[in-house]
C-alpha cells in the first residue's frame, strides 16, 4: 500500500513539470472510478459534497463536514487529494492558518484557499487582507514539516466581483506571499487565461469548463498550465442524468433512458481497481 508520505512527495513532484487532470470525486465510490480511470491525484469539490448532503454549493458546509469528508477521500484510493477548502472556513487569517493544519492531519497533500466571501455575493476581501490570508496559510503549510500545495485562489472573476486585471494583481501577491499553485477560476477565454500563466512563475491550475471546455489536454500544456481541474463539472454532469432521466420516467412514462447505464460488473471491477488495496475500514493518518 502507498503510504502518505509517498502521496504527498508524489503530489508535490506532480506540481514541478508537465501537465496533469486533477479530477475531483464528491464521494468514495466516484474517487475509486475516477483512479480506477487513471488520475494521479484527486481534488475535493466543496459543490459536489454539499449536493450529497442535500445542500446548495456556497458556504452551505462546515469545516469539520468538509474535513470529515476530505478524510473518506483520502481513505478511499492510494492517490494524494487536496482539498476544496473555499475560503478556510473562516475571515481571520489565523483561523485560515489552522484549517491548513487540520487539513493536513486529515490526511490532505494540499488545499486551495479562495479570496471571496462565502456569502450572498461572494464579495472579495480587501487585496491587502487577501493576500494577508494567504500568507497565513503558506506559513501553516511550511510548518508541517512535508509536502504540501498550497493553492490560492483569485475567485473574483469567477464570482462577478472584480475583472482580470485584478485577478492578475492578486496572483502575483499571492505568489510573493509563498503559494505554490496560482488559480484564477473561469476566465473568459484564452486570451485571458494567456494573462494568468505569464503574470507569475509558480505553477498554473486550469478549470476546465465553460470557455475552456473546448480546449485540450495537449493545448492546456502548450500554453504551460500545470494542473487541470474538474471542480463539479462531474458531478454537475451526473446530476444532469438525474434531472432527465427522472423527468422521461415520471413526466413521459419513458425508461428508454435507462438502456444506457454501466453493468454492475463494470462498476464493481473499477471500485476494486480503484481501491488501490485499501478497504472500507482504512484510517490511515498523517
Amino acid at each position: 500500500m502507498i503510504t502518505l508520505g509517498a502521496r504527498h512527495q508524489a503530489f508535490w513532484d506532480l506540481h514541478q513539470s508537465g501537465c496533469f487532470v486533477i479530477p475531483n470525486p464528491w464521494d468514495a465510490g466516484s474517487a475509486r472510478m475516477m483512479a480506477a480511470a487513471g488520475a494521479k491525484a484527486l481534488a475535493t469539490t466543496s459543490a459536489g459534497f454539499a449536493f450529497t448532503l442535500g445542500r446548495p454549493d456556497m458556504g452551505h458546509v462546515t469545516r469539520d463536514e468538509a474535513l470529515a469528508h476530505c478524510e473518506q477521500i483520502v481513505a478511499a484510493t492510494g492517490l494524494p487529494v487536496s482539498g476544496d477548502l473555499e475560503n478556510g472556513f473562516a475571515d481571520d487569517p489565523d483561523d485560515v492558518a489552522e484549517t491548513v493544519r487540520l487539513a493536513a492531519e486529515a490526511g490532505l497533500s494540499g488545499c486551495s484557499i479562495e479570496d471571496t466571501q462565502m456569502v450572498d455575493g461572494n464579495p472579495a476581501y480587501e487585496f491587502e487582507f487577501a493576500v494577508e490570508r494567504i500568507r497565513a496559510a503558506v506559513s501553516a503549510a511550511r510548518r508541517l514539516g512535508r509536502p504540501f500545495v498550497l493553492c490560492a485562489r483569485a475567485d473574483g472573476v469567477m464570482n462577478g466581483v472584480y475583472a482580470i486585471d485584478e485577478a492578475v494583481r492578486r496572483i502575483r501577491a499571492f505568489e510573493q506571499a509563498g503559494a505554490d499553485l496560482l488559480y484564477v477560476p473561469v476566465p473568459p477565454g484564452l486570451d485571458e487565461l494567456r494573462m494568468v500563466l505569464s503574470a507569475v512563475s509558480k505553477p498554473v491550475n486550469a478549470l476546465a469548463v465553460g470557455p475552456l471546455s473546448s480546449v485540450s489536454l495537449a493545448e492546456f500544456s502548450a500554453l504551460g498550465v500545470r494542473r487541470i481541474s474538474l471542480g463539479s463539472a462531474v458531478a454537475r454532469a451526473t446530476h444532469a442524468v438525474i434531472r432527465d432521466r427522472m423527468r422521461e420516467i415520471l413526466d413521459d412514462g419513458d425508461f428508454t433512458g435507462l438502456r444506457s447505464v454501466a453493468s454492475g460488473s463494470q462498476i464493481d471491477a473499477m471500485l476494486r481497481k480503484g481501491s488501490g488495496g485499501k478497504d472500507n475500514g482504512s484510517s490511515e493518518r498523517g
